[in-house]
This record gives C-alpha cells, structure tokens and sequence, in this order.
C-alpha cells in the first residue's frame, strides 16, 4: 500500500514531466508558427505593419522581419531534436 504522501509525489512527478512535455511542443510549434506569421504578413500585409515600418518600402522595417528574428530564435528546439535524432540512428 503507498501512502498519501508517496502519492502526491508521484502524482507532482507526473506534473512535471506532462508540463516539460508540453513546453517541448510548444516550443517546436513557436518557430514555424513564426515563420507562417511572416510569410503571411509580407504577402497580405496590414495595418499593424504600416505602424511597425520605420520607413514604407523597407525591407528591415515592419511585423515581417521581426517574425522571422522570432522564428529564427525559436529553431533552437528543432535544432535540438534533428542532434537527438542524429544521435541516436549513429549508435
């Protein structure tokens, strides 16, 4: 028989592993989210990038390129899987 307080840490264990789990997916789906903001925003364009633009026409002004610095910062978690993956096929 376990007792309450072996429960609620096994039950506070599985929080944790369930939240880094979901912080991981969410971390994979940052950066190609970003990058569909981007794609999105220089296609169609609109109102809040007409605010963002230092000058109209540039292109390192406006939402786009910031999109895409935020995709880039967030590929660090797909880089980390592609070296998972590459890591464990070599053995």
């Amino acid at each position: 028989m376990t007792s309450p307080v072996s429960a609620a840490a096994g039950a506070s264990r599985d929080g944790v592993v369930a939240a880094r789990h979901l912080a991981r997916w969410l971390g994979l789906a940052a950066a190609p989210t970003f990058a569909i903001m981007a794609l999105l925003t220089a296609v169609i364009g609109g109102p809040a990038d007409m605010l963002c633009s230092g000058e109209h026409g540039s292109l390192l002004g406006g939402m786009a390129p910031m999109y895409l610095l935020m995709s880039a910062f967030h590929s660090a978690t797909w880089l980390k899987l592609i070296s998972e993956r590459r890591r464990t096929v070599g053995r």
